[in-house]
């Protein structure tokens, strides 16, 4: 969903008139605020699925920050049910990424519209919830590093579809954020 300029002020009147109205609907006035204010009005369509939206206009990387959120769930997840041993082992294995792997978002200076969109999936469309809150700004670029991960986590995930990552697996994909031209060749 786009709005033109005219379709973005009229909303935005709406807004304000739901709130001095003080009106209890389905429609949330903040939401839609925050939406047009973020640029996000993809995600209209997403809060409210029941409604026959025609044309879906969502931004060409939303499906990778899916991807991503999904990928550092399933780490996330998968870490918190490994034993105190297989942590300790996990350290050892996937260095200096095996130590509590926790998403660290994205870079505030040049992955910012990745930031948006994961705050919006995260804090305003309640996905994720795990993140929610969270700081999204790593301070560094990631995405290179993600993209690296997810390849290595396809695989992984082919074999554990349905259980938890076990300490080996967890190890191949945080070991894929080391570039390959810095990695260690075994001789």
């Amino acid at each position: 969903m786009k709005f033109t300029d005219g379709e973005k002020v009229i909303a935005l009147m709406l807004c304000e008139l739901y709130d001095k109205l003080e009106v209890d609907s389905e429609i949330d006035p903040d939401f839609i605020r925050s939406a047009i204010h973020s640029e996000s009005e993809w995600s209209i369509a997403w809060k409210y699925p029941g409604i026959p939206f025609t044309e879906q206009d969502e931004p060409e990387s939303l499906r990778e920050i899916l991807d991503v959120l999904e990928m550092w769930d399933w780490i996330e997840d998968s870490y918190a049910e490994l034993s105190a041993d297989d942590k300790k082992a996990l350290i050892e294995k996937a260095k200096p990424f095996g130590v509590n792997p926790t998403f660290r978002g994205f870079d505030g200076n040049n992955e910012s519209r990745y930031i948006g969109i994961a705050s919006t999936l995260v804090n305003d469309l309640d996905r994720f919830e795990r993140f929610k809150g969270r700081y999204l700004n790593s301070h560094s670029p990631m995405m290179d590093v993600y993209q690296r991960m997810l390849h290595d986590f396809a695989f992984v995930r082919l074999s554990s579809y349905d259980r938890y990552l076990n300490v080996d697996e967890i190890a191949q994909v945080l070991n894929a954020c080391t570039h390959p031209s810095q990695r260690k060749t075994s001789t």
